[in-house]
């Protein structure tokens, strides 16, 4: 019998602190992997994606140093594997940043996963690595992948249509073997913000890469710093504070801390959606403060930022009118088959929908019904359930809620801060 946590109806209010980006302390454990010296990572995050990610750079030859709950130092003479396997856990990110940046290595390393990463296909490798001399022996468009490198660089050119974390991966990677300049041909880039967050980490890391308008990406190392020791800060997560934005505006007031106004971080856009459906928002010193206010409907393309769609759509059954939402196409391989979870809960919701080609159709409501969302396993749609449950007009359960832990393990325990009333199974 699966678990259930249990959200009650009522508003929220009070002030919390978003946790630490998922998408740079990821990016940053790479650059630490990579960096021929000492870094020190300033504020990473706990999620489960971040420890699959600081345990890949372990494994492939990194060295923990000293760790304490808000700085972890690290020491890496580049990538040396000690392990033939590299284990990402449930991490589409890890998957595809950390395979080219294992694949610099002549050892031969298989990468594998666990879960609903096992069955998200690994588009572009068949097509990216043999461009770069690396083989792929048996691979079949799924993890586990064999790689048989080194790496070598060479100009490539890449289809990007499916997401952007394969080209993160090879920027690093690519960053790290050539020796003179090299470019990356793009077409159909996606996610334009998480490139410009590895861009960001990268000149940190005193690598900077030239964008030629995301079509063209050139590495030349004659522009490259060489530091002994490096210094990464993590910035707060938008993903995370999303979810609290969104409760302020349905159910009452919330102010969240520690997001930067100026990051280069997709999911900020739900500012705008915000500031479109009516809700009030306030930016100051003190944090982002959002007050319920009557919400009206709104249009809003979230191609580059589908991690938000979730809770879009919370929003959107909470609006007078009907909201579109486009970029459905983003939503088939991610923890769920996002397009499937998300309808179901605003079904169960009792909530009228349509999709439509790339576009989802939410008919406002004013009280959701209380109910029992399947959470499909994905730590979005638990998150998101629980934020729609302060609006319905009674409990809302929600299966397998210990997904949380994969971006966000302390979210409940912040909704409880906040007043929710939460009730959680007695062991998770």
């Amino acid at each position: 019998m699966h678990m259930k946590a249990r959200i009650e109806p009522g508003a929220v209010t009070g002030i919390f602190t978003a946790p630490s980006s998922k998408s740079y302390t990821q990016r940053a454990y790479a650059a630490a992997l990579l960096h021929k010296g000492s870094t020190t990572i300033h504020n990473p995050g706990s999620s489960d994606d971040e420890r699959a990610a600081l345990d890949i750079i372990q494994q492939l030859g990194a060295v923990v140093t000293s760790q304490t709950a808000t700085k972890i130092e690290l020491f890496s003479n580049g990538v040396n594997p000690i392990h033939h396997t590299i284990n990402c856990g449930e991490s589409g990110l890890a998957a595809r940043l950390f395979t080219p940046i294992a694949a610099l290595s002549e050892k031969p390393s298989t990468v594998t996963g666990s879960g609903s990463l096992l069955k998200r296909p690994m588009e572009g490798f068949a097509n990216v690595f043999p461009q770069l001399s690396v083989q792929l022996p048996g691979f079949e468009k799924y993890l586990p992948v064999s790689i048989k490198g080194p790496m070598v660089a060479a100009n490539i050119k890449m289809n990007a249509e499916g997401g952007s974390q394969l080209l993160t991966g090879l920027l690093f990677a690519l960053c790290n073997c050539a020796t003179k300049k090299v470019t990356i041909s793009v077409a159909g880039l996606k996610s334009k913000p998480y490139i410009d967050m590895t861009l960001e980490v990268l000149e940190q890391s005193d690598k900077k890469v030239i964008n030629n308008n995301y079509s063209e990406f050139i590495v030349d190392p004659a522009l490259f710093v060489q530091k002994n020791e490096l210094a990464i800060h993590i910035e707060g997560d938008w993903s995370s504070g999303a979810y609290f934005l969104v409760a302020g505006a349905i159910a009452g007031s919330v102010t969240v801390k520690n997001l930067n106004p100026e990051s280069k971080q997709a999911d900020k856009a739900i500012l705008k959606v915000l500031d479109a459906a009516g809700a009030n928002v306030v930016t100051n010193s003190e944090g982002i403060t959002v007050t319920n206010a009557k919400l009206t409907a709104f249009e809003f393309d979230a191609t580059d930022c589908p991690d938000l769609f979730p809770v879009l759509a919370i929003l959107a059954a909470c609006c007078e009118g009907e909201s579109s939402i486009c970029g459905v196409h983003r939503l088939f391989y991610k923890e769920s088959n996002r397009v499937e979870s998300i309808t179901e809960m605003l079904q169960y919701f009792g909530v009228h929908f349509s999709v439509e080609e790339d576009t989802l159709y939410v008919e406002g409501v004013y009280k959701l019904q209380g109910t029992v969302i399947d959470s499909y396993n994905d730590h979005r749609i638990a998150m998101a359930a629980a934020i729609g449950a302060l609006r319905a007009n009674g409990p809302v359960d929600i299966t397998n809620p210990t997904c949380i832990n994969k971006s966000y393990p302390d979210f409940f325990k912040d909704l409880a801060l906040c007043g929710g009333r939460v009730t959680l199974p007695a062991d998770s």
